[in-house]
């Protein structure tokens, strides 16, 4: 028999016990919990390689990256200057990655060998590139402004201010290797070169920087006596040669337009305000929107853009105003209602289009009102005036062609409905009249095409092209883009013949079996390819060539365009060789920023999706899991 001395030390033990198995439990318990703390708090180290921050816009950009990543708990960012040297941004971005850095935020000097080291860091971490273009698709974002565009916009605008009597022009470059230089200076001689009135009188190549400007602005001054616009590529520089303009006691009027629309007392806006500018042109640094969009890269979030084009506004003392004063916005539970309208019925592509923008307005809680034009301009011209009747809060339309929207457009504008452009875009003057572009970089997909045609077929090769709807987007700048690439290379890859499948399967098919019965006897005895400018018409030509005996893939080789589920089986099999990703997948693009406009954010001129390359050498079945 147990004494009540045992049965008490029995039951300390058994209270121990349980005791300790709760002190267990609650360590294990914390330990799963801190661990989850641990990942939750997760800090990402970002490095930033400027070109140089010698010029005020430079400047700029790490200010804005500093104020956004401030608001991070979990982002260091680690800055580096390269001081205009593209050996020494090469050196810092290796010491960068030294620093084991997560993601990579650059702003490249725009060398050859800058845009080589971009290629082997893009291999390892994501990179985001900032303000000036790097050669080739080996980055994983860029953001900046479509530097073409505004130097036609300032074009356009140094027209307007010398009038009817014309006259001389100065022109200001900034560095001569950088591609927003040439970008520039491109688009705006395209535009003055048309007036039989404006001449170019001369132009001058200087690094971005104010004080220079000034002094090769002052030999100018000396040199010429009859100027009467000065435009340079930067606010500083602009600035630089006022300074030169006033201090040479010059007898002419000259006028000065500059680029960047900075705040601040030398700040562009101010120089508009002060009237030592007759006008400035925003260049947005890109520098929040690095952050923001670095945070969703680290995140793994879905929908990251390939590029994030930013808008550029002209800036004179009649906007000056409207432009600093905050737009009113739309209450947050306020209904937005869109009316959408799609070209129509097109193949799987544009199936998977549709969903994705019916999908996403139910997401985002937008009335959408969509209609389909049937692959018929005047019909969608009717569904958009129907549209701006029934006075819908924003409109977004994939037009049918490229040309004729002027009219409907303005009416939009004049009844102040904004207008997104999805997936297609349009000829037109006065881009004021739609807000944004959403969709995919057409003339890349060419190029691309080529490329890999050129990496991995004969040298001489005979294409025959099968084109979609001629007049729309996709089919005049994929035909440029591949021509493009073919042209400027050492191979013999030559188009042979040209025709038009109108996108659809039939379409393909029936194109296929004309070549294949006129034309492929004549050129069977080199390489033939099949350039497609979308899947179901190169599914199309699949069939016929095989009814005609051959084998797809093999006797005639096949690079398309989309990536639609059934090209992708088509990889599979062997019967396409390449396919170049066109993103269908843009209605939650679309959703965001009707929001961001019709709540008075700044917006994007242009967002251009993400896109892969799929090979029938790299297959990888996991490719058959993708949602289109």
């Amino acid at each position: 028999m147990k004494s009540k001395y045992e049965d008490s030390i029995y039951f300390i033990a058994i209270i121990l016990l349980l005791v300790f198995f709760l002190f267990s439990f609650a360590s294990v318990f914390y330990s799963k919990e801190s661990m989850d703390n641990k990942i939750e708090e997760k800090t990402f180290v970002i490095g930033v390689s400027q070109s140089q921050l010698m010029e005020p816009w430079q400047i700029k950009i790490n200010e804005e990256i500093k104020k956004e990543a401030s608001n991070y708990d979990n982002i260091q960012v680690i800055y580096l200057d390269a001081v205009g040297s593209s050996g020494k941004q090469i050196k810092d971005i290796d010491k960068l990655m030294d620093f084991d850095i997560d993601l990579l935020i650059i702003s490249p000097t725009n060398s050859n060998g800058v845009t080589k080291k971009v290629s082997e860091v893009y291999k390892e971490i994501p990179v985001i590139v900032l303000d000036r273009g790097v050669e080739g698709y080996d980055y994983t974002l860029y953001i900046g402004p479509d530097n073409s565009t505004l130097g036609k916009q300032v074009g356009d605008s140094a027209i307007d201010f010398l009038g009817r009597n014309g006259g001389n022009i100065i022109e200001i470059k900034g560095d001569l290797n950088s591609n927003a230089t040439i970008e520039r200076s491109e688009g705006f001689r395209s535009r003055i070169n048309q007036e039989h009135n404006i001449n170019l009188l001369d132009d001058i190549s200087i690094n971005w920087n104010r004080d220079e400007a000034e002094d090769s602005m002052k030999e100018i001054f000396n040199k010429y006596d009859n100027i009467d616009l000065v435009f340079a590529h930067n606010d500083a520089m602009a600035l630089g040669a006022y300074n030169a303009y006033k201090n040479s006691n010059y007898k002419k009027d000259v006028k000065f337009i500059g680029i960047d629309g900075l705040t601040g007392e030398m700040g562009g806006l101010s120089l508009v305000e002060k009237g030592i500018f007759v006008s400035t042109f925003t260049c947005p640094t890109g520098g929040k929107e690095a952050i923001q969009y670095a945070v969703d890269i680290l995140n793994k979030e879905k929908g990251i853009p390939k590029k994030v084009i930013l808008r550029s506004n002209l800036i004179t003392k009649d906007n000056l105003n409207e432009y600093t004063l905050q737009k009113e916005s739309n209450e947050e539970n306020e209904e937005i209602t869109l009316g959408f309208c799609n070209v129509g019925s097109e193949g799987g592509w544009r199936e998977a289009n549709v969903k994705s923008i019916k999908n996403a307005a139910n997401d985002f809680g937008i009335n959408l009102i969509y209609a389909e034009a049937d692959l018929n301009y005047e019909k969608q011209v009717d569904i958009l005036n129907r549209f701006i009747d029934l006075n819908v809060d924003i409109i977004s339309f994939s037009p049918v062609k490229e040309d004729g929207f002027e009219e409907v457009l303005r009416r939009a504008k004049e009844a102040n409905i904004p207008v997104i452009l999805a997936d297609r875009t349009i000829n037109i003057e006065d881009k004021t009249l739609y807000n944004t572009f959403v969709g995919s970089d057409f003339r890349e997909e060419g190029r691309r095409a080529a490329r890999w045609c050129i990496e991995n077929l004969d040298n001489d090769v005979n294409v025959f092209e099968i084109q979609g709807i001629l007049g729309s987007t996709p089919t005049t700048e994929r035909k440029k883009g591949f021509e493009e690439i073919i042209n400027s290379s050492n191979s013999n890859i030559k188009i042979v013949k040209s025709d038009s499948g109108n996108y659809t399967f039939e379409g393909g098919k029936a194109v296929m079996e004309n070549f294949l019965k006129e034309s492929y006897k004549k050129y069977s005895d080199s390489q033939v390819l099949i350039y497609s400018h979308n899947d179901d018409m190169a599914l199309g030509a699949i069939k016929a060539i095989k009814e005609y005996g051959l084998t797809p893939g093999k006797d005639i080789k096949i690079v398309s365009i989309d990536a639609i589920k059934q090209g992708i089986v088509a990889i599979k099999e062997g019967e396409i060789n390449c396919i170049i990703e066109c993103n269908p997948l843009i209605g939650p693009e679309i959703m965001k920023i009707s929001k961001d406009i019709l709540s008075g954010k700044d917006t994007t001129r242009m967002i251009i999706t993400d896109e892969k390359i799929f090979e029938e050498k790299n297959f990888d079945i996991e490719w058959l899991n993708r949602p289109y």
